[in-house]
């Protein structure tokens, strides 16, 4: 079965209960540290792909599962920051469906074509 955005966020708003008290919690003051530990594991996933790189997690079982530990803590922290912002499963779900519907739409090529070009 797969997980949606609204299961991802019970799951973290139960970690949060559990660990009341001992966390920081998921509120405005501590969204700036969840996205500070989102980057600390994106560094992670960064260190396996740069030193093992992305065909050893195609093809190696135990490094793809720590792979996909080290990405599920991106989520986890990036999840985080949504709650501490007070954002719900259905908000992010409708801004990432436009946003992603608006990109299949964009021609990124023509858009950054100074950017593109040799210097």
């Amino acid at each position: 079965m797969a997980l949606t955005i609204e299961d991802l966020m019970e799951y973290q708003v139960k970690l949060q209960e559990k660990y009341a008290g001992i966390w920081e919690g998921d509120n405005p003051g501590t969204a700036k540290h969840h996205l500070l530990y989102a980057v600390e594991e994106i560094g992670e996933v960064s260190a396996i792909l740069k030193k093992r790189g992305a065909q050893a997690v195609v093809e190696d079982a135990s490094l793809r599962a720590h792979f996909c530990e080290e990405m599920s803590d991106v989520f986890m922290y990036l999840l985080d920051v949504l709650l501490c912002c007070g954002v719900k499963p259905e908000e992010f779900e409708a801004a990432y469906r436009e946003k992603a519907d608006r990109n299949l739409k964009r021609d990124f090529p023509k858009e950054h074509r100074e950017y593109l070009q040799d210097a």
